[in-house]
């Protein structure tokens, strides 16, 4: 058995275009009333996989920093300065997660299934 490639043909330059793929749902932004301000988060589907992922090592917590982070943009230093009562958090992220299609206890960027 020979392990010669063959050659692509001309009129396939690739075999999945990645630039192409649209997302199968509406990715609209989610937006917080907290401390008498109004945040907008993006949608899940939206931010950066590569840096959830790497932030997914350290555990939950980072990985929901990381979350908040990158959904904030140049709004998370000045929420993050906000009083945050656990209680509140947790209600927040549920909320968040449900509105971007993300059942409790997923991960979004599992790689295990």
């Amino acid at each position: 058995m020979s392990n010669t490639r063959r050659p692509r043909r001309d009129d396939r330059p690739f075999d999945f275009n990645l630039d192409a793929l649209q997302a199968v749902a509406e990715l609209r932004p989610f937006v917080v009333q907290h401390g008498g301000r109004r945040w907008t988060f993006q949608h899940m589907d939206t931010l950066d996989a590569w840096q959830l992922l790497a932030s997914a090592d350290g555990g939950d917590v980072a990985a929901m920093l990381s979350i908040f982070d990158l959904a904030l943009g140049d709004q998370w230093p000045a929420f993050r300065a906000q009083p945050m009562p656990r209680h509140k958090l947790n209600s927040l992220f549920d909320a968040y997660r449900t509105h971007c299609g993300a059942a409790a206890g997923e991960s979004r960027a599992s790689t295990d299934s």
